[in-house]
């Protein structure tokens, strides 16, 4: 049987791979001399992550722009944001000289790149979301870069885009918001570079400071001490001065900073809001204070209020030559002491109107303007007519407060003897699989499981835990993921422990830390990872396994010295471990489970070499029916990520076999997958096996024994 097995595989490194890995023949990177991108086109970089083509934000007018696939509505980069193009007429396209432009058919084309002389080039979407132009040598391989979009950025900063000034070239990397939501165009807001202090950030509002972000210091600007998803980094010499920032391995899939249109600094994480600098909303720390009339000033905590409806009658009008945006119009309004409304003049969210006194306001729920109202319509009315709510105010807190006192004073007194640990662990473990009880002997529990055994987890204590990995030393430090940093151990048995401590600033959290915790506890399978208990005190959760170690399978086969610790009859023990904790996953074990992020970095090895599936955090449930399903929170790691998952959101068992078939190939290779290896053609991995596909083991490797 274990013979058959092993045919099987091998078989299937020959035949099954590449047609796993075939990507579409339309999609491809890169343009060169002489042909065109029409606006039904897109370029799509070699791993899928990102996609470059013609996009219509707003009626006609259409964009040359960046986005990530499957953020379609999201644009990172544009190129012609002050020049459209008008209907489906955009035409990127590299001429016969090797000048890189936009043709339309109402203006003179958009000239991103003119090359000095005539030269071969080829322009290609890279896997960090850069654009290039590169000259090419009569052989085709790359002679040098000639342009990038990194050095022209709009208003989003990528992953190891710089945000500085280079003194040599005269290049300023800023960003610039849009003008509107729907309007690209240069806006009033800008962010760059402190002047007086290089080592902080600021944003301007038409050229006056507006905001700065506080010095960088340890690893972190100040503003952005509560995200650690992102490490930023500072370089400074004598030819440039700038910030650039990566993102923690499987924190988030679509990572970017953005300076929208109402001058806020955002951050995300996948598809939601990480952390925000505001100065309209909630005064960020940094905001500076701006000057108003003493009219306005004098108008207390009155704010400007958004209706839908109609004015009585037309206010005045400024310049389209003025390009404001709703914030500058904002501005007008408050510079105008008898001005009562405002709204943005075009239904772009562009120009400005403003309305003085005597004007009326119809309500409407499907008006033509957006108005702002100054909200002292509402506050400033009698203080009479408001005394029953101080009434009911102060005699609700004179009824409360005493008992809510008394409640935070019982908790408190609790919290100091252990109670809410203990209630803390007595929950999880009810999740866990009810019936949990507490042992007679030292601090462990036991959760009956339905099938008459009994699965036992030691619940640590923290103090035990701090000894064990000697106060979370740097030298007892494994490494670090989406959940916090991971240290080895020795408890006072002798046993050596693995510790998954769950970072504060975490780009994963409670529900990950149980979905683990309750995944694993219920899981036995001799290829997945053995949870021995837990530890929770107040903030502090932490995850105790076993110790592998051979630590986890990318530490060996990347390494260009370690990779011949695995010869070929141990890598195909991997590679059959590794699909027997899969089938248990999927078909044998109680809870059908996908892993939904499969990959080197996951599988651990023991000391017998012995592959554990690890990392459930961002694991799925299923019912033992279900086949499929759809989920708006795509997590995982590009490269390993099935397309009809990455791009639509369908999770199956299939999800993990894609990942699975990555695995396999960079296994039997020693390559990573999201690597270029082409010398000619910018392929991946999957890209190069598909070219090699008929050369059975061209994929091997030829110095493993």
């Amino acid at each position: 049987m274990a013979n058959t097995t092993r045919n099987l595989l091998l078989f299937s490194l020959s035949c099954f791979i590449p047609l796993l890995f075939r990507p579409t023949c339309s999609q491809i990177a890169t343009i060169a001399q002489g042909q065109q991108l029409k606006h039904d086109q897109e370029l799509v970089s070699t791993s899928g992550m990102f996609k470059l083509g013609f996009k219509s934000v707003h009626e006609d007018n259409s964009y040359l722009g960046i986005w990530y696939n499957g953020e379609d509505d999201n644009l990172l980069w544009v190129a012609n944001r002050n020049t459209p193009t008008f209907g489906s007429t955009g035409i990127l396209e590299i001429d016969d000289r090797g000048s890189l432009k936009i043709l339309h058919q109402l203006a003179d084309p958009v000239v991103l790149y003119s090359v000095e002389e005539p030269s071969n080039t080829s322009a290609t979407l890279e896997d960090s979301g850069n654009f290039v132009l590169h000259e090419l040598k009569r052989d085709g391989s790359i002679k040098r870069l000639l342009w990038e979009s990194f050095d022209y950025p709009t208003d989003t900063l990528l992953p190891g885009m710089k945000l500085g000034i280079n003194s040599k070239t005269g290049l300023n990397w800023a960003l610039t918001s849009w003008r509107s939501d729907k309007s690209p165009a240069s806006g009033s807001f800008s962010l760059g570079l402190d002047p007086s202090d290089s080592t902080q950030w600021a944003i301007w509002w038409r050229g006056e400071v507006y905001w700065k972000s506080g010095s960088f210091q340890h690893g972190f600007l100040e503003v952005f001490l509560s995200n650690s998803s992102y490490d930023f980094f500072y370089v400074s010499n004598e030819n440039e001065t700038y910030f650039n920032y990566t993102v923690k391995k499987a924190v988030t899939i679509f990572p970017r900073l953005k300076l929208n249109s109402e001058g806020e600094l955002v951050s995300y994480k996948a598809d939601s809001v990480a952390s925000q600098v505001s100065c309209t909303k909630n005064m960020s720390i940094g905001c500076k204070k701006l000057n108003v009339p003493e009219c306005s000033r004098s108008l207390g905590n009155n704010v400007f209020q958004k209706h839908v409806g109609y004015m009585s009658n037309t206010g005045f009008k400024f310049s389209e030559t003025d390009n404001l945006s709703r914030i500058d119009c904002q501005a007008k309004c408050l510079d105008d002491c008898s001005c009562v409304a405002y709204a943005s003049k075009y239904d772009d969210g562009t120009g400005c109107e403003i309305w003085s006194t005597g004007v009326s306001f119809t309500e409407s729920g499907t008006g033509d303007n957006k108005l702002d109202v100054k909200r002292e319509v509402f506050i400033l009315e009698p203080r009479e007519n408001k005394w029953w709510i101080w009434l009911i105010a102060s005699v609700g807190v004179v009824m409360i407060v005493p008992p809510v006192c008394s409640i935070c004073y019982k908790i408190w007194e609790n919290s100091n003897r252990g109670g809410v640990g203990k209630m803390n662990q007595r929950v999880l473990f009810d999740e866990i699989g009810g019936g949990a009880m507490a042992s007679t002997k030292n601090d462990t529990l036991i959760s009956r499981r339905t099938d008459g055994h009994d699965k036992q987890l030691d619940v640590f204590s923290f103090k035990s835990i701090v000894a064990a990995t000697n106060c979370f030393s740097v030298g007892n430090k494994l490494g670090e993921g989406g959940f916090g940093p991971v240290y080895k151990g020795k408890l006072v048995d002798g046993r050596e422990i693995a510790v998954k401590r769950l970072s504060s600033h975490s780009g994963q959290g409670l529900v990950e830390f149980k979905n683990e915790a309750i995944l694993i506890a219920k899981l036995q399978h001799t290829n997945l990872v053995r949870l021995l208990g837990f530890c929770i005190q107040v903030e502090e959760k932490m995850l105790i396994y076993e110790y592998m170690p051979n630590k986890s399978l990318d530490f060996l086969i990347f390494d260009s010295e370690k990779k011949y610790m695995l010869n070929w009859k141990e890598r195909l023990n991997i590679i059959e471990g590794i699909a027997q904790g899969l089938i248990y996953l999927h078909k044998y074990s109680r809870l059908k489970v996908i892993h939904r992020d499969l990959k080197a970095s996951n599988i651990l090895l023991d000391h017998e070499m012995i592959p554990k599936i690890s990392d459930f955090g961002m694991a799925r449930i299923f019912g033992l029916n279900e086949s499929e399903a759809n989920t708006k929170r795509v997590v995982g790691t590009f490269g390993y990520m099935a397309p009809e998952y990455a791009i639509h959101g369908i999770v199956s068992t299939k999800t993990d076999v894609f990942s699975f078939g990555v695995l396999l190939l960079e296994i039997v290779s020693g390559k990573k997958t999201n690597s270029c290896y082409h010398p000619e053609r910018p392929l991946n991995l999957i890209g190069m096996a598909t070219l090699e596909r008929r050369s059975r083991y061209s994929a091997y490797r030829s110095d493993i024994r």
